[in-house]
């Protein structure tokens, strides 16, 4: 019996170049960098005080003032981020057969920031004091419950929380659920609004962020580049629809580019750093392309993880050599985090979303700030300027804290 086919109808994008799809792929196109200073809090005192923020969002355009009240932010743009999606596809407010729709949404924290309210609150006014709401608030899975909610998805409902990898891995568990015929629509993707003292400060403590480039925000993410300091924290949220292709067909929908493989791994090696080898990372990539029936050869391009650490940058270049051997260096590879940072849960989706519209409207996007090549990392970046070129087949790479690795490969739709 032949495979049930996956594609994908519906995109949302929430991001520090703007609150909607046209806004982040026209800032990734022309090379814009929405880096800049933090405002959310006063960053002074920490050693990066630079961030990925998202500038323009408003949350009562998705939801009550009294709902935006009593969720996190990162419950806020998951939803804005479905709600774009589902826009996009053509797809009613309420799902048809509810049933037969579900929800595959992850982030890698969650709304962390209403649990820490809610312990201020304990520790300074008493138990008497402390919000109703702050669990419901503050659980990871607050996401995928307000977008089953809100399109009445009765079918399986899952959240995946693997760090970095997160946004990744929910596109390719997403695609199963199609595959495994439990559902013909799934809305999927991942959100992470951290922007706090604490956590830039807890990665600054891991000495994980740039700390030369306050006076320079938009030249701090700088994947691949030989004078990389450390990746931007960013927050955002992405939204994908993914339909059974008969479903997509029946409807008439319009169809953006198809999911054909996927695979996730793990190096079971360090929390934090990454395999040195990288054969994890190579087991993501080979087992994705293997799902998918491809061979190295059919790729033209990979969204690289590439999130200008030091280690992370030279050790996805040897995976990426270790799995196409002679054709690494005939692949466009690019990383879009250059121009929005990394938001951790929502990344990996947010790139897969970057990939669809490459291989749609045929332009790759830059990796922007390569300035000083690494012998280490000697790959085709696509450097500073978006490629105007036919891209038939492409991965996705997500590798994240904990030893997560996950692939997704997306083609160019043909019937």
């Amino acid at each position: 019996m032949s495979r049930r086919r996956v594609v994908i109808t519906g995109l949302g994008a929430i991001t520090a170049l703007g609150s909607s799809l046209d806004l982040y792929w026209d800032g990734l196109i022309n090379g814009r960098s929405g880096i800049r200073r933090i405002t959310q809090f006063d960053p002074s005192e920490l050693p990066c005080q630079i961030a990925g923020e998202i500038p323009d969002f408003d949350p009562e355009k998705f939801m009550d003032r009294k709902e935006a009240r009593r969720i996190s932010r990162y419950g806020q743009v998951a939803l804005a981020s479905a709600v774009q999606a589902v826009a996009d596809a053509g797809l009613p407010g309420t799902m048809l057969d509810k049933e037969r729709s579900s929800v595959v949404y992850g982030t890698a924290i969650g709304g962390i920031n209403k649990m820490d309210e809610g312990i201020t609150t304990l520790r300074t006014q008493g138990v008497s004091r402390i919000n109703p709401f702050v669990v419901g608030a503050a659980i990871p899975n607050l996401g995928a419950f307000l977008i089953a909610r809100e399109f009445q998805c009765l079918g399986p409902n899952c959240t995946v929380v693997t760090a970095c990898a997160t946004g990744t891995q929910a596109v390719g568990e997403a695609s199963e659920y199609i595959r495994r015929n439990v559902a013909d629509v799934v809305i999927t993707g991942g959100a992470e609004a951290l922007i706090f003292d604490y956590s830039i400060a807890a990665f600054c403590a891991m000495r994980a962020l740039p700390v030369n480039f306050n006076d320079n925000p938009q030249a701090a993410c700088r994947p691949f580049d030989a004078k990389r300091e450390g990746f931007i924290f960013s927050e955002g949220a992405a939204g994908l629809v993914l339909e059974e292709l008969e479903h997509a067909k029946a409807r008439g929908a319009r169809i953006y580019a198809e999911v054909v493989g996927h695979a996730s791994s793990s190096d079971a090696f360090h929390v934090a750093q990454p395999d040195p080898e990288a054969l994890g990372p190579g087991r993501a990539m080979r087992w994705a392309l293997a799902d998918a029936g491809l061979q190295p050869t059919d790729v033209e391009y990979i969204n690289a993880h590439g999130s200008s650490t030091p280690l992370n940058d030279s050790m996805e270049t040897l995976a990426i050599k270790n799995v196409f051997g002679e054709h690494a260096y005939k692949l466009a590879v690019s990383s879009t985090k250059s121009m929005v940072g990394h938001a951790m849960g929502a990344s990996g989706a947010l790139e897969a979303i970057a990939v669809t519209l490459a291989i749609h409207h045929g332009i790759i996007p830059p990796t922007i700030n390569y300035e000083n090549p690494d012998p280490e990392c000697d790959l085709d970046y696509v450097p500073n300027h978006a490629r105007h070129q036919p891209v038939s087949v492409a991965l996705s790479n997500s590798f994240g804290l904990g030893g997560q690795n996950a692939c997704v490969v997306i083609k160019r739709y043909q019937p």
